[in-house]
């Protein structure tokens, strides 16, 4: 079998002998990969011409629905994923990981991106600056598509979900990708590949697939507008970093490399604690999750030099009662290594690792276990390790054995656990098992600098934790030093990795016509029919109403006051109100944005058909009894949203900025409101879409 590259919208298949690929499980060679002849100019060249130009023509959202759609087309096929995933060694739960996780990333960011990016070519990002005293030059920063191609380079022990998390943010960011999986697990990222190719969801160039051990001479041809996203050791990300093109073109490296991550048992933990057996649940679900081979997983388990002793004893009973077998039995609890190649380099750490720690389970002189597959799969035995003088050692902070190991540490202080934990010299992730909320701020802001996430955990969460070794894709994923000083994921964050931010300058009307966004102080227009009339489509960006004026009474504050139950002293109390910081009575806030809202909405039916909520409300001058409001209703930016079966009609989400003035043209409230309005066109149908490809 030969796992193809997918490269210039057709499949290649080279004649040569190449990279063998084997069954974990058995160690039969099952494949090999396929990529010489391949012309990796050309690759780079039809990604930049082809699929860049092609991704361009949708806009942010659009991607990010053709991503949620890609995700329902792979649930329905991910049994057949299931089925080739135990080749690598993996179980089903290990399985779970890579295959829904992967799966489930795309439908969160995918969500995440429709709902906090913008729907366009543009993404507007936080507030506009003002740059000038009358308005007429402002500043206003973006993200706007890059024109290069992303390199996606892979680790061997997650195939989809290594791939799934790097490929979401980067097609809805605009950007085509050329992605390079480890050659142990390729034939798992290929079947997924030609899933997305076959959906035919994802524009020509949208993605390509390279079947390679080394992908030939593919880095001397990026540039300044290409990224490359690694995931791997931090001995090859370092190389990729120091690639002489890549330094000659300052090309973006992202690394997400293996970490020696800890994790600490609090020093006002005791034996019958609940929290002393979750931490010994947790380190032994690392050790074992994935066979141990996690850039996540506890390496490091520091635990109070009180209770090491008996940290031990209930690790190792647990892991005595461990069934390691073939992982297509469901009795089996850990497979297989990914490979004979990982056995044996698993088995050189441990080595290494012992140098400098004493064994406390498992055996040094058979890790190997030869009773399964007759020794020719990579089954390893669990082992742990205790370093007693972890302050003095290095080893154990410098090696990485990537399989079912853990290296005990003691510690006296909690002073002392955070010194030992950042030895580490950078983790993707550290936790903290305590039910001492001020230890946990101490160790929280002692090991943070080192860390990309810090997971806290006692009795109170424990239950619907998502666990140490799981990255969650509304979360961003890496780490400082040795775990490559990268970050990914995150929700729609991560498609800001693969986009250029500028500081956009301008007069307010440019900038709206560039974003599609409002801005305050550009030229709107205004209408005889009331917006709240309009359809969806017919709405235009700085389309503003007028609202006919209102004084507010005594009467409108007292009613307020009494209807809502605020009798707070400023608006109620004329004595009190008197020494107050407004020196007299005032309308509530509440009272204004409600009269507001009274002002501009349209009482008839119409497309408009609901309120959606309210965002950044600011009450900037205090509306005293006798000033007379006016509301000032401008599109401030439009938003499609899906239409599924079941909806009555399309619609979509519009954004008005609400500006409250008084008699002396003085700002009172200023803030956003959204209302979803019904649309004229289903180019957001689900059912259509999902139809088109069923």
């Amino acid at each position: 079998m030969k796992v193809k590259s997918y490269v210039q919208g057709s499949w290649f298949e080279s004649t040569d002998e190449e990279t063998p690929i084997y069954n974990a499980v058995s160690g039969e060679k099952i494949g090999e990969t396929s990529a010489n002849g391949l012309d990796y100019q050309q690759i780079v060249h039809f990604a930049k011409t082809v699929g860049g130009p092609n991704l361009k023509k949708l806009t942010i959202h659009e991607r990010a629905l053709q991503i949620k759609k890609l995700a329902l087309i792979l649930f329905e096929k991910k049994e057949h994923f299931y089925k080739l995933s135990y080749q690598t060694g993996a179980t089903r739960p290990d399985s779970w990981i890579d295959i829904e996780g992967g799966i489930g990333t795309l439908f969160t960011i995918s969500s995440r991106a429709r709902r906090e990016l913008s729907d366009g070519q543009v993404h507007v990002e936080g507030s506009m600056e003002m740059l000038s005293r009358k308005g007429s030059f402002v500043g206003q920063h973006v993200y706007v598509p890059l024109q290069g191609v992303a390199v996606h380079i892979n680790a061997f022990n997650f195939p989809i979900w290594g791939m799934l998390e790097k490929l979401a943010p980067t097609i809805i960011a605009g950007m085509p990708a050329i992605v390079k999986p480890s050659p142990v697990g390729s034939y798992l990222a290929e079947a997924v590949v030609k899933e997305i190719i076959n959906s035919n969801l994802l524009p020509e160039g949208s993605v390509q697939f390279i079947s390679a051990d080394v992908p030939g001479d593919l880095l001397n041809h990026l540039d300044a507008q290409d990224i490359i996203a690694f995931t791997g050791s931090a001995h090859t990300g370092q190389k990729l970093k120091s690639h002489p093109n890549v330094i000659a073109n300052n090309v973006r490296v992202n690394l997400e490399a293996d970490s020696l991550n800890c994790s600490i048992l609090g020093e006002d933990v005791t034996t019958d604690m609940p929290e002393f057996g979750l931490y010994v649940n947790e380190v032994y679900r690392e050790m074992t999750s994935k066979c141990g081979q996690k850039c996540t997983a506890i390496r490091r388990a520091l635990v109070p030099e009180k209770l090491l002793n008996e940290v031990v004893a209930a690790l190792s009973e647990k892991l005595e009662n461990l069934v390691i077998g073939n992982p297509t039995e469901r009795t089996s609890r850990m497979g297989a290594l990914a490979s004979s190649v990982q056995a044996d380099r698993f088995s050189e750490g441990v080595a290494q690792l012992a140098n400098q720690s004493e064994l406390a389970f498992g055996s040094l002189d058979d890790i190997k276990l030869t009773e399964i597959s007759n020794g020719n799969g990579a089954f390893v035995r669990p082992v742990v390790l205790t370093c007693k003088n972890p302050l003095e050692a290095d080893i154990p902070h410098e090696v990485e054995a990537f399989g079912p190991v853990t290296t005990l540490m003691p510690y006296k202080s909690t002073e002392e656990a955070i010194t030992i934990a950042n030895k580490g010299k950078g983790s993707l992730v550290g936790s903290l098992f305590t039910h001492d909320d001020d230890l946990a701020t101490k160790v929280v802001l002692g090991i943070g600098p080192w860390h990309g996430r810090v997971m806290v955990i006692n009795r109170d969460c424990a239950k619907e934790s998502t666990g140490h070794g799981s990255p969650m894709p509304g979360l961003v994923h890496g780490g400082p030093g040795r775990a490559g000083g990268g970050e990914e994921l995150g929700g729609a964050r991560a498609v800001l990795h693969f986009m250029q931010r500028i500081a956009l300058q301008g007069s307010p009307t440019t900038l709206m016509k560039i974003t599609e966004q409002y801005m305050k102080g550009a030229k709107g227009k205004s209408d005889r029919i009331h917006p709240f009339q309009k359809y969806f489509e017919e709405l235009e960006i700085g389309e503003t109403l007028w609202t006919h004026r209102r004084t507010v009474t005594e009467a409108d504050v007292v009613n307020f006051g009494c209807l809502s139950g605020d009798h707070f002293y400023a608006h109620m109390d004329k004595i009190g109100a008197a020494d107050s910081l407004f020196a007299e009575r005032v309308a509530h806030g509440y009272f204004i944005v409600s009269a507001a809202a009274g002002m501009f909405v349209s009482p008839a039916p119409g497309p408009m058909m609901a309120n959606y909520g309210l965002e950044n409300l600011r009450f900037l001058t205090p509306v005293k009894i006798g000033d007379t409001i006016q509301v000032k209703l401008t599109v401030k930016s439009k938003a499609r949203r899906p239409f599924y079966e079941g909806d009555d009609q399309p619609k979509g989400v519009v954004y008005w900025d609400v500006e409250v003035y008084n008699q002396r043209k003085e700002i009172t409230a200023d803030y956003t409101i959204l209302t979803i309005v019904e649309r004229q066109n289903d180019d957001f149908n689900m059912t259509k879409m999902n139809n088109e490809w069923a």
